[in-house]
């Protein structure tokens, strides 16, 4: 049988230990919605700029092309070439770019010390 104290005592922990589950609750759902905020910003700050970087790249091949339409042939398949490239390689830059910030660390650290804070006062000593 336990006595008088030791109820008390168990009472808090149990007391203890739904403040830290709601806590944990609490900051989950903040991480989750900072976390999503940031990759939204972080997508729209990629695109808009690797937008604006393609875009200044195709404007000059297209001045280039129209230059150099009355040419030599062979130059238009070089300025093709050239154009696909950098298409390519921003198409590569930007999906790489979003990858890195798909990355979710954000206070994984902290989490993790809240849920083993809150299983040891979880259990208690009968």
């Amino acid at each position: 049988m336990a006595g008088p104290a030791e109820n008390v005592i168990s009472a808090a922990r149990r007391l203890i230990a739904n403040l830290v589950a709601t806590g944990q609750t609490r900051l989950r759902l903040a991480v989750v919605e900072w976390e999503a905020e940031r990759d939204r910003m972080l997508t729209l700050l990629l695109l808009a700029g690797a937008g604006l970087i393609v875009l200044s790249f195709a404007i000059g091949m297209l001045l280039l092309l129209v230059v150099v339409v009355y040419w030599e042939e062979h130059r238009l398949q070089a300025i093709g070439i050239c154009s696909a490239a950098l298409f390519i390689l921003a198409g590569i830059l930007i999906f790489s770019a979003k990858r890195v910030a798909k990355q979710r660390k954000l206070m994984a650290a902290t989490l993790h010390h809240l849920d083993r804070d809150r299983q040891a006062l979880g259990h208690s000593h009968d």
